[in-house]
């Protein structure tokens, strides 16, 4: 049987003390799942996007801001891009609120970016 060694062990508390901080913190990270998922049923139903024109490989999903709102409930924002398989970018926000048991606390509130101004500015 082998063993794990000892540093090994310590960074992954460590990491797992960190990242329940985090969670405790800022709430859950919930990239790449409610808010993605609903952000694409919203421009489905809006006729932006289908499941044939999207490579959701290219998927991108990052947690712009969370406000933490009542005892395990947080107001998130999430910016999610997807890309079409002819290469160009759908932008769009989530807007949602979560508790560490649940990311679907809400429905989503979706805005399209219809344009990105400066984008070499960042």
């Amino acid at each position: 049987m082998k063993t794990i060694p000892l540093f090994v062990m310590l960074l992954i508390s460590i990491s797992a003390i960190a990242q329940s901080q985090a969670e405790k913190t800022h709430g859950p990270d919930c990239s790449g799942g409610w808010p993605t998922n609903m952000a694409f049923v919203h421009l489905k139903n809006a006729g932006l996007a289908d499941n044939y024109s999207v490579d959701f490989s290219k998927t991108k999903t990052v947690r712009l801001a969370s406000e933490k709102v009542g005892k395990d409930l947080w107001h998130q924002v999430y910016h999610v891009t997807f890309t079409k398989k002819s290469g160009d970018p759908i932008d769009a926000i989530a807007v949602h609120d979560a508790s560490q048991e649940e990311c679907s606390m809400t429905g989503v509130e979706v805005f399209v970016v219809s344009k990105h101004l400066n984008p070499e500015g960042k």
